[in-house]
């Protein structure tokens, strides 16, 4: 795993530097490309390369790409590569905060803008995890029936009929999410704390009060992937990393 060697070396260099204060001053956007972000977009992805990548990765969001279920790490597995382009942009451009992420997507821990296209296209062709963590409310029970009704009224419209999102529109693939990491985001960009969120999204869900976020975020949880875009059972792991 050669590419952890690096890691390493750029978290020393700026581990320094690095403070709350880098992060508060950086600019406000939702999506208005350019940068690294249209240029990963336009190259031709090396899978190859994008498994060297991903070794970085992997030490936080695992060799399968499914994070963790407390909601620390997400699952990346099969998500949308626009998504995985934008949001690691946007972390090394200091549009969205997480400083545990930065030093680990800088160009010196993972490459260039060509290593964002080779990582993403990795990610989202590895198989998700089949037993993500949910919310409490099992179908049939009060939670679950506000959730599906918050959903079916709120977020259909962007994020699809089953959390399917929708890659041209760079809205996330949220289906067979854990639900204490989508509950965190939905806090946060509820709250006005995610600074790189869709507007559209901060006005959509101003008014839920935080039974309503558990319940719709406890049904988003349950919703689950096709099959085919499912590992074969919650024990698979990633040959690649034999």
């Amino acid at each position: 795993m050669k590419k952890l060697k690096l890691v390493g070396a750029a978290i020393a260099a700026l581990g320094l530097t690095l403070g709350a204060g880098a992060f508060a001053a950086a600019p406000t956007s939702w999506n208005t490309g350019g940068g690294e972000q249209d240029e990963a977009l336009h190259l031709k992805p090396d899978v190859e390369n994008g498994l060297d990548v991903y070794e970085v990765c992997s030490a936080c969001h695992l060799p399968e790409g499914w994070g963790t279920c407390d909601g620390t790490f997400p699952q990346l597995a099969g998500q949308h590569r626009v998504v995985l382009i934008k949001q690691l942009a946007d972390i090394r451009a200091l549009n969205r905060d997480n400083p545990t992420m930065y030093p680990f997507a800088l160009p010196e821990a993972i490459g260039d803008a060509q290593a964002i296209a080779d990582v993403a296209e990795y990610i989202q062709r590895l198989k998700m995890n089949p037993a993500n963590c949910v919310g409490e409310g099992e179908p049939g029970s009060p939670e679950y029936a506000l959730g599906e009704k918050l959903y079916k009224e709120n977020c259909v419209q962007c994020h699809g009929e089953n959390g399917e999102g929708n890659a041209e529109k760079y809205y996330p693939l949220i289906q067979g999410q854990h639900y204490k990491y989508m509950l965190r985001q939905f806090e946060w960009i509820r709250d006005g704390k995610r600074r790189n969120a869709n507007p559209d999204m901060v006005k959509q869900i101003q008014g839920f009060s935080d039974a309503d976020m558990r319940a719709v975020i406890n049904y988003t949880s349950r919703q689950k992937p096709p099959a085919d875009q499912l590992a074969p059972s919650p024990e698979w792991q990633n040959p690649d990393f034999d």
